[in-house]
């Protein structure tokens, strides 16, 4: 059942052309103005609604899921209506919610829309963002975490045609008491760190921050593997609850490094860990730190070895990686995540720590 939340009333209530939605983690951004442009959609025949993110796996993982779930709920979900090939959901009435990504040039220059809403707009570059609004007739959704400036706080947030809210995980009363708790104890630590105020000021407030301190640089997206790239093998770092468990393959091509997030999910077993490696094939070096899960890997007939870890591994790691050219593929989006989240850490004045945080580090682990 959907549960009408204070963030839907907000979101509801803007007019303007551009309709900016600025928020922290779990205040339901995206899955509140979905449910707006669904009734658009009902009520409107013959219309065009784009629905657009960087890349199609962040679609799919993102905004499409969250439509699939919407429709469902409210028991309007045609699987017929529904075309794979093309993301494409028609309606009755004629009207079509397409899904698409932003690095589809064809795509962003193409046929013309009335609604248009781009998730993640942060993580879309401003020449994509003027393609897809020129070509819109009606009005825009653009939704985001405010981790740093770009071009809606350079370019638009002043446009008389566009109008702002920030949403906080308060606004989303649909969201599990457990969630907010693990939200809220980023305000406790914000008085430990620069970075945790930082966060605390994103996340939990929807405010501006700066990440200043990104520890990778050296990485750009890719669609596929490349046929000629080599395996050399899998990284596995060990979670359960609380943390995800991760396995990072690891490809070379030429000097190049390519890595791709093959599992990024919390609450599993290591017999279904064993399942996923075994559909994998190759060598895995695991977290040293867990040898009972290593050995019971080994026990199922998996190649895998702990890592060899001492005094100052995180950084000897860190420095490693840094030291290459890197390739990740689009579909690695919690591994994407990370490497635009991973930072130095900070004292409460701000200098800069000779560590990095303790978070958004499962798949850089791996």
């Amino acid at each position: 059942m959907l549960i009408k939340t204070t963030a839907q009333e907000k979101i509801v209530q803007l007019r303007k052309r551009i309709r900016i939605v600025r928020g922290g983690t779990s205040a339901s951004k995206t899955f509140s103005i979905i449910p707006f442009l669904i009734e658009y959609a009902t009520t409107n025949s013959n219309k065009v609604v784009s629905i657009v993110a960087e890349t199609i796996p962040h679609i799919r993982r993102g905004a499409l899921r969250d439509f699939i779930k919407i429709m469902d709920l409210s028991d309007n979900y045609n699987p017929d209506a529904f075309n794979k090939s093309s993301l494409t959901y028609t309606f009755y009435n004629g009207t079509i919610i397409e899904f698409f990504s932003a690095d589809n040039a064809a795509k962003l220059r193409g046929a013309r829309r009335d609604v248009l809403f781009i998730n993640e707009c942060n993580n879309v570059d401003f020449e994509a963002y003027k393609q897809l609004a020129i070509r819109t007739k009606e009005f825009i959704y653009l939704d985001y975490n405010p981790t740093t400036t770009f071009w809606v706080d350079e370019h638009l947030i002043a446009d008389p045609d566009a109008e702002m809210i920030i949403l906080t995980y308060k606004d989303n009363e649909a969201l599990d008491p457990a969630i907010v708790k693990e939200i809220e104890k980023a305000r406790d630590k914000a008085e430990t760190s620069d970075y945790w105020r930082n966060w605390w000021r994103v996340y939990g407030l929807g405010q501006l921050g700066q990440l200043d301190s990104v520890i990778f640089n050296n990485w750009k997206q890719i669609d596929n593997i490349p046929k000629e790239a080599r395996l050399l093998g899998h990284g596995i770092d060990f979670g359960y609850t609380n943390d995800p468990s991760t396995i990072i393959s690891l490809y070379k091509l030429d000097n190049t490094f390519i890595l791709h997030e093959a599992l990024y999910q919390k609450g599993m077993s290591n017999r279904e860990l064993f399942n996923i490696c075994k559909g994998l094939g190759g060598y895995f070096v695991a977290d040293s730190a867990e040898p009972k899960s290593i050995a019971e890997l080994q026990s199922y007939g998996i190649a895998v070895m702990g890592a060899e870890k001492g005094a100052g591994s995180v950084m000897h790691g860190i420095q490693s990686l840094q030291s290459v050219d890197l390739l990740v593929t689009s579909s690695s989006v919690n591994l994407i995540k990370e490497l635009r989240n991973y930072t130095w850490d900070k004292d409460r004045n701000g200098t800069i720590l000779k560590k990095p945080i303790d978070a958004y580090n499962h798949g850089i682990d791996a």
